[in-house]
């Protein structure tokens, strides 16, 4: 059967809608969805896939007032020392020399973190004794917050020599950390938060700086005095003291860490 087109004319319709609607709050929220929150987990997870990376923090750095300081006094091997240890010093008998001793930290950039410590010794001596070495070590407590919580005792070591007695020795160097694996990036990370060196012992074997360095170095995580500048001054007047300044900063610090792995080999990304 045929049809036959009888009338026609056409039809406009037109739909209006103002822009504040449940439609397009529904749109905006698919548009964050879809494009904001995955960037949201890319920052969140420092970029994806990756294995390893480093950050920047400055460390929380406060010297622990420990030190351990023994000079030779001929190249015959005598020597002369001082420590904060008073098991150690009631050790060295005739050989013990208690120097005058001053300390600053500063918070130069006014950050609420030091930044530098000033260290100063005078190292009374008898006529007849000369200074040819000076081995030094000072430890700190030393902090780390931004990523994992890193609480851990540390120690700095300053050791020179001299064929010439010297009046007095100046070092300015870095607390720089060393890492041989890296830190964690969540938790509690604080293996490290002993005494470097054991106050309580009785043994001379406790105070031996061979000792001391040997176990210090077994440790994934230590601190270093790294570069530093030693001036060696010559020509001390009779019956005046050594004299030792040091000054140590506590730079911003690249620290290393890994992104773990579950139990189903899916990289972790916060």
């Amino acid at each position: 059967m045929a049809f036959y087109e009888v009338y026609s004319h056409p039809v406009l319709v037109r739909y209006r809608s103002s822009v504040c609607t449940k439609a397009t709050l529904f749109l905006v929220v698919v548009l964050c969805l879809t494009y904001i929150a995955p960037l949201l987990v890319a920052y969140r997870s420092q970029g994806f896939w990756i294995k390893r990376n480093i950050y920047e923090e400055q460390p929380v750095v406060r010297f622990q007032y420990q030190t351990l300081l023994v000079a030779a006094t001929s190249l015959q091997g005598d020597y002369v020392a001082w420590s904060t240890f008073p098991h150690l010093n009631n050790m060295l008998g005739s050989n013990l020399r208690i120097p005058a001793v001053s300390v600053r930290e500063e918070d130069q950039n006014q950050d609420g973190k030091l930044d530098l410590l000033t260290f100063q010794l005078q190292l009374p001596l008898k006529a007849d004794e000369q200074v040819y070495s000076v081995q030094l070590l000072l430890t700190f407590s030393y902090q780390l917050f931004r990523m994992s919580t890193v609480v851990m005792q540390s120690l700095a070591f300053v050791q020179h020599s001299s064929p010439v007695p010297g009046a007095k020795l100046f070092i300015s160097g870095d607390l720089r950390l060393q890492q041989r694996t890296p830190l964690p990036h969540w938790g509690l990370y604080n293996i490290y938060n002993v005494s470097v060196i054991d106050g309580s012992s009785p043994f001379a074997s406790a105070y031996d700086l061979t000792n001391v360095m040997r176990s210090y170095q077994e440790r994934n995580l230590t601190t270093v005095l790294s570069s530093p500048t030693p001036v060696w001054t010559v020509g001390r007047a009779a019956g005046s003291p050594f004299e030792l300044y040091a000054e140590i900063r506590y730079p911003l610090e690249i620290i290393r860490y890994p992104f773990n792995k579950n139990s189903e080999g899916i990289e972790s990304v916060f």
